[in-house]
C-alpha cells in the first residue's frame, strides 16, 4: 500500500475541490442547456394545441354547415360531402391534439441526458476514491 505525505492532504483537497466545483458548474450548465431545448419541445407542444383548437372549430363550423345543408335539401350529397369534409378536419384536429400532447409528457421533458451525465460523474468519483484508498 503507498503512503501519502500528509503535507500535500491540503493540496490534495484543493485540487478535490476545484474539479468537484468544475464538474458541478458543467452538469449545471449541461442541465439548463437541456432544460432550455425541452421549453422548446413544450412551446412546439403548445402550439399544437392551438392549432388543433383552430381546426378543430373549423372542423365544427364544417358540421354545422353540413348539418344544415343536409336538414335543407332534400338530396342528402351537399350534406354527405360537408360530413366527410367536417370529419376529416376532426380526426386531424385529433391527430395535432395527440402530438402536442406526447410533447409536453413529462417523459419528454425530463432532463436525461443531464441525469445520466450525473450518475456517470458519481460513479466515476466512486471509481477514482475507492482506486486511491
Amino acid at each position: 500500500m503507498a503512503r501519502h505525505d500528509l503535507r500535500q492532504a491540503p493540496d490534495m483537497f484543493l485540487e478535490a475541490l476545484r474539479h468537484f466545483t468544475a464538474l458541478l458548474r458543467s452538469e449545471a450548465e449541461l442541465a439548463k442547456n437541456e432544460l432550455k431545448e425541452n421549453a422548446a419541445r413544450a412551446g412546439t407542444g403548445l402550439a399544437c394545441f392551438a392549432i388543433a383548437a383552430l381546426v378543430a372549430l373549423a372542423g365544427l363550423h364544417v358540421l354545422a354547415a353540413a348539418l344544415v345543408a343536409w336538414i335543407a335539401s332534400a338530396g342528402l350529397s351537399a350534406g354527405w360531402a360537408a360530413l366527410i369534409v367536417g370529419g376529416g378536419l376532426i380526426a386531424i384536429a385529433l391527430g395535432l391534439l395527440l402530438f402536442g400532447k406526447s410533447r409536453l409528457s413529462s417523459e419528454a421533458l425530463l432532463p436525461s441526458r443531464t441525469i445520466s451525465n450525473v450518475k456517470k460523474d458519481a460513479a466515476s468519483i466512486k471509481e477514482a476514491a475507492n482506486a486511491r484508498y
